[in-house]
């Protein structure tokens, strides 16, 4: 296992972290004052949430190049199924488009893909995932010529009726499977797969299409299951055993900090979240 309490160059924000994915959270820093924060204290990389880039993703890829810090990639896709997107698929289709665009115009790696959850109209699981790879397969193409991979992040299971239909690294791996494309696989989140007792198996499966690893920890005593993730060390998920399986399964790439905390870090001044979340990936994860 890599260590980084001499080296966290492999350390990357997710911007949410500062509460950049909600408007009118956080302290409202731009994309340039951000990618700066990082660049003084050596955060190596960043993941940028579509609504802050919107219309500038070239300029602030070009931005993020002079600081040298690297763009990771770009939260996220449409939600594919379920109540909360757009319901009609042309529009689905559409937008996945332009977040594939606006991904590679940051020369971002990677566009995460949340599903969305249980399509309107249907009972369970297996219906909507199945909705989910038809959704997914017309776009790949267009993902390849761009230079972009996705990655889908199962969510935990209790936002399977609104948010994520996928809600297991399992059942991420077989659509992999199913549509069997090399720039299609799996982010793992801490906050969501933390309880999984068949990661460590499902990780061994997954090798080289873990395409991103996302810190945060999970709170014993959470008051919110969307806005209060923890800051790392301050829950109950063992980080240092999950990054040892996600990297013994061969990721070696960034581990994403992507903390939703409205009532704790996105009140904080995000010089304090930063080199706090810096401190505690070099000492806890």
């Amino acid at each position: 296992m890599r260590d980084f309490s001499r080296d966290h160059s492999a350390l990357a924000l997710n911007t949410a972290t500062l509460g950049h994915n909600v408007p009118g959270a956080g302290a409202g820093w731009s994309p340039e004052r951000t990618l700066d924060a990082c660049a003084e204290r050596g955060i190596g990389g960043i993941v940028f949430w579509r609504p802050e880039i919107a219309g500038r993703a070239a300029e602030i890829g070009r931005r993020a190049r002079e600081t040298g810090v690297k763009v990771v990639g770009l939260c996220r896709s449409p939600f594919l199924t379920g109540p909360l997107g757009f319901q009609n698929p042309s529009e689905i289709t559409d937008d996945f488009y332009r977040a594939i665009d606006e991904t590679a115009a940051l020369e971002g790696d990677i566009l995460t893909i949340v599903t969305g959850g249980v399509q309107p109209g249907t009972k369970g699981i297996p219906g909507s995932l199945s909705l989910v790879a038809d959704r997914l397969a017309p776009v790949l193409d267009h993902a390849r010529s761009c230079g972009v991979r996705l990655a889908l992040e199962p969510l935990h299971p209790m936002y399977g009726g609104d948010r994520s239909c996928l809600t297991t690294t399992r059942d991420a791996l077989d659509l992999c499977d199913a549509l069997s494309s090399d720039i299609l696989g799996v982010a793992i989140d801490v906050y969501h797969v933390w309880w999984d007792t068949d990661l460590p198996r499902q990780l061994r499966r997954a090798g080289p299409r873990i395409f991103g690893f996302h810190l945060c920890d999970w709170l014993a005593h959470t008051t919110d299951f969307l806005v209060d993730r923890g800051m790392m060390g301050d829950g109950v998920a063992d980080l240092k055993g999950l990054r040892a399986a996600v990297e013994g399964a061969g990721y070696d790439g960034f581990c994403e900090v992507e903390i939703f905390s409205a009532n704790n870090w996105w009140k904080r001044d995000p010089a304090e979240v930063l080199d706090v979340m810096t401190e505690r990936f070099r000492t806890v994860c």
